[in-house]
């Protein structure tokens, strides 16, 4: 398969089925407990079906990167979703090792970097994932010569 943003977007249903599944396990878990309530997000929260144009969405430029925010919000079943796409310049890095409660996706569309998660480093390449468990300490940086793109798929507390 050639590896481009057309192909990368399309697996950011599989992410979005994933965090779905997740929220459909709890809810029903949730359902068994004595007093649940529904863990969906109210309507007015959900990010709406769209098509968005790429080359229309804001650019931030920092440093050492640049990035597009592409989706940030709830989905229907009530997790947060984030996702958005950097470059980075080689020796790049968007921010120190850190960690935080939703799940990360990296999805690498050109170029290549180098993924640490929990101290152990590894290099992904332009169609490759990294897959970051909540928690999880993690960082990334362009150790290469060149530009590093890749997107990141978010999704959970503190993801929107």
């Amino acid at each position: 398969m050639k590896i481009d943003r057309r192909n990368l977007m399309a697996l950011l249903p599989a992410v979005i089925a994933e965090g779905a599944m997740i929220s459909a396990l709890g809810e029903t878990a949730a359902a068994q407990a004595p007093n649940s309530t529904s863990a969906g997000a109210a309507k007015s929260d959900v990010v709406p079906s769209e098509v968005l144009e790429f080359d229309k969405l804001p650019v931030k430029k920092a440093a050492t990167s640049t990035s597009r925010a592409i989706l940030h919000g709830k989905l229907a079943t009530g997790e947060s979703i984030e996702v958005h796409e950097t470059t980075l310049e080689p020796g790049g890095a968007p921010h120190p090792p850190h960690h935080h409660e939703h799940t990360e996706m990296f999805l690498m569309r050109e170029g290549e970097a180098e993924v640490t998660i929990s101290g152990k480093a590894q290099r992904v390449t332009a169609g490759g994932i990294a897959y970051v468990h909540s928690n999880d300490e993690h960082g990334i940086t362009n150790k290469s010569d060149k530009p590093a793109t890749y997107f990141v798929v978010a999704v959970g507390p503190g993801a929107a």
